[in-house]
């Protein structure tokens, strides 16, 4: 029967099996509560609350009031509408649950009476679910927050809240919240929305004073019986500048000859005309009027996002912790702003993982991939850079910011600074870098428009790796090179010192 046929006798109440899943086809068909086409219509009823997190209307208990409604208490009791919410394959399971217990109250039958018996199974269905659901709540608040988990199926999904990258995303959203200022920087990275908090951008040098223009006056040149305006009659010997009504004499055989007389003698009647020309010349006597400065451009905040993220070894331990918990931001913010992020992960030559963060069903598997890695390997940071300045250049990501997380232990040749300085003057791209060390590079600081160091980022060791708690970086400044080493940096790097 197609969808758009009504109908007939012989189908009902089958026809209602196509509004549900097929993983509901069997427990609503053998389920014993009640009649069978009130039995689907309601299965179709809680799928749909749950599927909004909420309860269904008591009315949809399946022919069994009394069994329904002590097995709808106990859902509503663990909370299990809210989890559902967003995650079709998890309301799915639900119902199949709720559907084979309502279908055992008859087994239990006569042994217990029909009270004992719906009170039992209510029972087993809390204890069921308390341990399904144990730990799941801040888990599927976590991944909400980082995309859709429409398509992600409940076994799939209970086989990850144990295993090492998920774990890893929890503590990195844990160790997120205590670092406010980097969420911060996230939301305001790219250029597509008006802003007027948006991020400080390298300051162009002020161009070279020009002397003060001379005033001018307008000054008029006029140009007697040059082609131009007519100002009269007069008389002439010349047959361009004469009237219509001399012209007429040529074409008559005795007043032709009085033409040329006249014409010899200059008593033609012709146009007078006159040409004007205007320019403007200096006038030493005159006032000097400054110019109107230039009108500083538009801030723009809020767009595509380019991160590039160091994972080699020296960022082991607590900077990785952090490079983690920016990750975390970035998908955030890529889904809650329906925003494009674009991961470029780099270790040494030729480890280079590209993969964009989005929403759907790519950007978590992506996610959770990275936080199951652990940072080993050398650092190459030209590659990266030059992948982003080729991005900035493609349509979908022209308006994107670049951050750059690192312990700062990197630099870069000529070329890609060349490349990097033409992008910001061309395309207007931003640098943000977020240190974790205790001091600036010269690479570092030749790269970034501005740097945000995480200075207490020894608190986000973990043990096991050797943290020893101290919290905040002993060095007093994160720009020994500029304090001590003054002399050793180039142009582009001492730019920050003017800050």
């Amino acid at each position: 029967m197609s969808p758009e046929a009504p109908a007939g006798p012989s189908d009902r109440p089958y026809d209602r099996l196509q509004a549900l899943p097929r993983t509901l086809w069997l427990p609503g068909l053998v389920c014993s509560a009640g009649e069978r086409g009130a039995r689907l219509s309601d299965a179709r009823a809680w799928l749909d609350a749950l599927s909004q997190g909420r309860l269904p209307p008591a009315e949809h208990h399946f022919g069994d009031p009394q069994g329904c409604g002590a097995l709808r208490a106990v859902v509503g009791e663990l909370g299990l509408p809210g989890l559902c919410g967003g995650l079709p394959d998890l309301g799915e399971q639900l119902l199949r649950a709720l559907l084979w217990h309502l279908d055992r109250i008859a087994d239990l039958q006569p042994r217990l009476d029909r009270a004992a018996a719906v009170a039992r199974l209510a029972e087993e269905f809390r204890a069921a679910w308390q341990l399904e659901t144990q730990g799941l709540e801040p888990m599927l608040a976590l991944l909400q927050d980082l995309g859709d988990l429409s398509h992600l199926r409940w076994d799939a999904l209970r086989g990850q809240l144990a295993e090492r990258p998920l774990q890893a995303a929890r503590r990195a959203a844990d160790w997120l919240a205590q670092l406010p200022e980097l969420s911060a920087l996230i939301e305001r990275l790219g250029r597509t929305e008006r802003a007027t908090d948006a991020l400080a951008h390298e300051p162009a040098p002020a161009p070279q004073a020009d002397p003060a223009p001379l005033p001018q006056r307008l000054v008029e040149t006029r140009l007697p019986e040059a082609p131009g305006e007519i100002t009269g009659v007069r008389l002439t010997h010349r047959p361009e500048q004469m009237l219509a009504s001399e012209a007429l004499m040529l074409r008559h055989p005795v007043l032709r000859r009085l033409w040329r007389a006249r014409q010899a003698e200059g008593r033609l009647l012709g146009w007078d005309s006159e040409a004007v020309l205007r320019d403007w010349r200096p006038d030493p006597a005159g006032a000097a009027v400054a110019a109107p400065p230039p009108r500083p451009p538009e801030p723009l905040a809020r767009g595509p996002i380019l991160l590039c993220l160091d994972t080699s070894g020296s960022m082991r331990g607590a900077p990785e912790n952090i490079a983690k918990a920016v990750v975390i931001a970035a998908l955030r913010a890529a889904h809650a702003s329906r925003r494009a992020v674009r991961l470029i992960a780099f270790g040494g030559p030729g480890e280079l993982l590209e993969q964009t963060l989005d929403p759907g069903e790519g950007g978590l598997p992506a996610l959770l991939a990275l936080m199951g890695r652990s940072f080993d390997g050398g650092t190459d940071v030209q590659t990266p850079i030059e992948r982003a300045i080729d991005a900035v250049h493609e349509a979908a990501w022209r308006s994107a910011d670049l951050l750059i997380v690192s312990d700062g232990e990197f630099g870069c040749v000529p070329a890609t600074l060349q490349r990097l300085d033409e992008a910001r003057e061309r395309l207007g791209l931003r640098v943000q870098g977020v240190l974790v060390g205790d001091r600036e590079t010269i690479g570092l600081l030749e790269v970034c428009d501005d740097i945000h160091w995480v200075r207490d980022w020894r608190r986000y060791a973990e043990a096991a790796e050797g943290g020893d708690g101290r919290g905040y970086s002993p060095v007093h400044s994160r720009s020994l090179t500029a304090l001590y080493f003054p002399n050793a940096l180039s142009g582009r790097a001492a730019r920050h010192l003017r800050r």
